[in-house]
């Protein structure tokens, strides 16, 4: 079981990116996904999440307005929307996959089951 991001980068404040969490090895439609980002030097922090069905999302308060998780199971894929970009978003962003139904969770310890590599967002001018 396998969950890899991408769509990292480099990118001025006040842009956009768009992160994916492609699932290899299973299908997504059982799973919860988590994204998750940690800053140079900071704890891991629970950005958002959605439901295996996408009937429940959660989004920290600093991301609230700005980020936009969603789902396409048919893909096996996970997206997360960043818009309006600010160097605080900085950090390597992580998605996570639990098997769980109609809820998700922002913890980052002791919840979700299976983790990615990680995909670097860099917001800088």
């Amino acid at each position: 079981l396998q969950v890899v991001e991408s769509g990292g980068g480099l990118v001025q404040p006040g842009g956009s990116l768009r992160l994916s969490c492609a699932a290899s090895g299973f299908s997504l439609d059982y799973y919860a996904i988590g994204w998750f980002r940690q800053a140079p030097g900071k704890e891991r922090e629970g950005v958002s999440c959605i439901s295996n069905r996408g009937g429940m999302t959660i989004s920290a308060d600093s991301v609230k307005g700005r980020f936009t998780i969603s789902r396409d199971n048919a893909k096996n894929t996970v997206y997360l929307q960043m818009n309006s970009l600010k160097p605080e978003d900085t950090g390597v962003y992580y998605c996570a996959a639990v098997t769980r139904d109609y809820i998700c969770s922002l913890r980052s310890r002791g919840y979700y089951e299976v983790w990615g590599q990680g995909t670097l967002v860099t917001v800088s001018s």
